[in-house]
């Protein structure tokens, strides 16, 4: 994935467009309706309003949320004279474009053009969001008594999460009768812009920086030890997961720090709204409070004198202007327990982001190398091909890659020359045994499948006279995938196609060595950006040549990364035959990050430990 940073930041600009010209309308140019409609009328029993791109006039409500910040003011308002229909939602949005001129409890009428905004734009897949735009907004008395909340809670979220899409609509679920009994999404929907309220609820996403956290309804929905949902399928999407924003002001009430297994207790009430970063969002008027759950880093136990310790972790886009040298040394050391063999990716070049040309990163994996020594660790040494200049993404001119950290007191690195960021490293056989022509060096960095993506990193290890050869990766991120709340369901996984391709050259060169050399120690690993139950995941294990080692894991301890309530697994170590039939490794995903809102990385780093 990329960073939850730089994809925020990114999505804030298309957002800042968008709200610029206020909402899409999806039907008919306006024109006037002479009849005065109710709040249900509006929202129809759809996604889409069967009013948009129709004036409406002198439509009531009581407003139950103003928001006066950011590039989507206005309020919401719902009527109390409730129908009988449980697709209708009986509130709305009214798009102001700067700061409204109501407040809660107002009782109001509003004449305006009835719209579809999609948040993000169209090409997002996300559903819209219906508004009544351009308002006059009349207040017609103040200190409402508000419509009661409807209770959103493990009783009525349904267990099904989205009905299948009209394929003949291209499988969206826009044009679909909203079904809110049956399905989680049309439940939500079914609420748009209505005073929902939540009661004490677990969190299953840390607070970020955008002062957003998740909680689930369902406190037993696919829970673990440590407070999270697990997302361990396609069809098993956690329907209880909720996102939570505020609508006080910071400087009234800063918004609570939580980590994965704190609760949200007490009341959290506001507007159901729908948000380009997580889709249903309850905007809160009333925020519980936070109470600690508990939740610690771990550590995993060190290796044994007679095994090999290999782990991978994501350092999350790390350079020389980084102050979290000193916070990653110590996780490796102390909860990491200095692992002999480290694959790190996300690795940046020695000036970051600064794009001139520079590709080398020995002043960064320097000053952790030196980070590690000061905490108590080895002096690790390490290996790495230095990318071509801009060829293998992520953040613009950092250049990031793979780098081998290893412990030289325990294992030894065969360097054999050949290996750049151009040349393929092959697999000869020589006396009986595999061996890399080059190391260390890349996989197939001219094949299509790496088309501005990192380019795996071949090592040839030794450790007490055993070789153990390494693949240390980093596939395409998921960007640009319709997320779980999408209005195509099922979501379309458009990156999937590349991480196929990686996959299959990653499976083909192991392939190679084990033709070579049939019980050949091999280890894949690295942010693989994919799950465990993923096709990339089968094309990699494709033939029996490499074996998911996180899937000796129990099903609820199977992940590696929290996003929007799902803990998921993205980073995996993959091993050949000879490893498993041996039957005495051990693996751990060491959770240190993903779960906390002060992480230094939003990956946790993955550990095993076998006999070679």
């Amino acid at each position: 994935m990329p960073s939850k940073s730089s994809a925020r930041t990114a999505a804030l600009t298309v957002a800042a467009v968008c709200s610029a010209v206020s909402a899409v309308a999806l039907t008919a140019p306006a024109h006037a309706d002479a009849a005065p409609v109710r709040i249900h009328d509006v929202q129809g029993t759809t996604r889409l309003s069967p009013l948009a791109g129709r004036l409406v006039t002198d439509v009531t409500g009581i407003v139950t949320g103003v928001r006066s910040y950011g590039s989507s003011r206005g309020f919401w308002m719902q009527d109390p004279q409730t129908d009988d229909d449980p697709a209708t939602s009986e509130g709305v949005f009214v798009f102001t474009s700067s700061a409204p001129k109501v407040a809660v409890g107002d009782a109001v009428k509003v004449t305006g053009t009835v719209s579809e905004y999609v948040p993000g734009g169209a090409s997002t897949g996300n559903q819209s969001v219906t508004e009544i735009v351009r308002p006059t907004v009349t207040v017609v008395s103040s200190g409402n008594e508000l419509p009661a909340a409807t209770v959103v809670d493990s009783r009525s979220v349904p267990d099904r999460y989205a009905p299948a899409g009209d394929e003949a609509a291209g499988g969206s679920v826009n044009g679909l009768t909203l079904r809110p009994r049956a399905y989680a999404l049309d439940h939500y929907e079914s609420l748009e812009g209505m005073n929902v309220r939540i009661g004490s609820s677990r969190v299953v996403t840390a607070t970020d920086p955008y002062d957003e956290l998740w909680v689930t309804v369902k406190p037993h929905e696919n829970d673990n030890r440590r407070g999270g949902a697990v997302y361990g399928s396609y069809t098993d999407q956690n329907t209880g997961r909720l996102q939570i924003q505020s609508l006080i002001p910071a400087a009234t009430r800063p918004f609570p720090t939580a980590h994965v297994g704190d609760v949200l207790k007490g009341t959290t009430e506001g507007p159901l709204d729908y948000s380009q970063y997580g889709g249903y969002t309850l905007t809160a008027r009333t925020l519980g409070t936070v109470a600690d759950g508990g939740t610690e880093r771990e550590t995993t136990r060190a290796q044994a004198r007679g095994e090999l310790a290999v782990a991978t972790y994501n350092v999350e886009n790390l350079d020389p202007s980084d102050d979290t040298f000193a916070a990653h040394a110590r996780a490796i050391v102390g909860n990491l327990r200095s692992p002999d063999i480290l694959s790190l990716e996300e690795v940046q070049d020695n000036n970051g982001a600064t794009d001139d040309g520079t590709v080398a990163a020995d002043e960064t994996v320097g000053e952790l190398i030196d980070a590690i020594v000061a905490a108590g660790g080895p002096r690790y040494d390490w290996r790495s091909v230095d990318p071509a200049d801009k060829a293998d993404g992520g953040e613009p001119g950092g250049n990031i890659r793979q780098v081998f950290l290893f412990n030289p007191e325990r294992v030894s690195f065969t360097d054999r020359a050949g290996g750049d960021a151009t040349t393929a490293v092959g697999v000869e056989k020589v006396r009986g045994k595999a061996r890399l022509t080059a190391s260390p060096a890349r996989i197939a960095p001219a094949d299509a499948a790496w088309e501005n993506s990192r380019k795996p990193l071949v090592g040839e290890f030794v450790f007490r006279g055993r070789t153990v050869f390494v693949v240390a990766n980093h596939f395409a991120s998921k960007g640009g995938d319709q997320g779980l709340t999408s209005q195509y369901q099922p979501p379309v996984r458009s990156s999937e196609t590349q991480r196929h391709r990686q996959a299959a050259a990653v499976n083909s060169f192991v392939k190679d060595v084990l033709k070579a050399q049939r019980n050949a120690d091999v280890i894949a690993l690295g942010d693989l950006n994919d799950f465990e139950f993923s096709r990339t995941t089968q094309l990699l294990e494709d033939g029996g040549a490499l074996w998911s080692a996180i899937k000796s894991l129990p099903r609820s301890e199977r992940y590696t990364y929290v996003y929007q309530g799902n803990s998921q697994a993205l980073d995996q170590i993959l091993v050949s035959p000879s490893i498993r039939a041996k039957g005495s490794f051990t693996y751990d995903s060491v959770h240190i990050n993903a779960e906390f809102a002060d992480q230094i990385s939003d990956h946790d780093p993955q550990v095993l430990r076998f006999r070679p």
